[in-house]
């Protein structure tokens, strides 16, 4: 990004997400994000609300380590794309953007063995059960209270979620709350993380470009605690 006048950046910024969106929808397209993406997979009016719904609520969320990756790569002039590619990247593991694979393997446990032994099973183990919970948010995910409003979740998703309530206390987060809508929708298994990727997209290159408006390199230092040297 470096020696990029604003306006240059800001075309290239709409480039990239536009380019994101295409890919995401298998075709090219204009218009609103959310109702390219509808269109794409079939939504009726009332789905391509919902879309837009997630889309709202995921574009940013403060330093998470997808928008942090974003950050350190805009902070070494890289282009936009190349920011953009860090994010993607950071995203795809599973404890982030890939969480919805684990809330959708839950469920698929849950439909085979019953809701109560799947369950049974990972609490006895202390595993922590995928899409219920976030650090943040002790009294629950307000982005997934959003969106799981706007919406009557299938039956497995409402038994899961007050089962989970009963048993640990603990609310649906963001990846509960994606997976249940793109079920309710009849939507494929990764439309979740295509909806985080769009989202995020837009969250990230404005942390990009903020981020080159400092001229600083983000690098962090790390101490040695270990046994001194012989």
């Amino acid at each position: 990004m470096a020696g990029r006048t604003k306006k240059a950046l800001y075309l290239e910024a709409a480039s990239v997400l536009d380019c994101l969106v295409d890919a995401i929808a298998g075709r090219p397209g204009q218009g609103p994000i959310h109702t390219r993406l509808a269109a794409a997979w079939g939504c009726d009016d009332a789905g391509s609300a919902l879309v837009r719904r997630a889309l709202v609520l995921l574009a940013d969320h403060e330093l998470n380590a997808s928008t942090f990756a974003v950050r350190v790569t805009a902070s070494t002039r890289a282009s936009l794309a190349a920011c953009v590619t860090a994010g993607l990247a950071a995203l795809s593991g599973p404890l982030h953007g890939g969480m919805a694979r684990r809330v959708l393997a839950l469920m698929r446990e849950a439909e085979r063995e019953g809701l109560e032994a799947a369950l049974a099973e990972r609490l006895a183990a202390g595993t922590p059960l995928p899409g219920f919970g976030h650090p943040l948010y002790p009294d629950g995910d307000p982005r997934a209270a959003a969106l799981l409003s706007a919406f009557v979740p299938p039956a497995a998703y409402a038994g899961m979620r007050d089962t989970v309530a009963a048993l640990t206390g603990e609310e649906p987060n963001i990846d509960f709350a994606l997976t249940a809508m793109a079920r309710h929708l009849a939507l494929p298994d990764d439309v979740p993380y295509l909806l985080f990727a769009a989202a995020r997209c837009t969250g990230w290159i404005a942390h990009a470009l903020e981020q080159n408006e400092t001229g600083r390199r983000i690098r962090p230092r790390a101490r040695y605690t270990g046994p001194e040297p012989g």
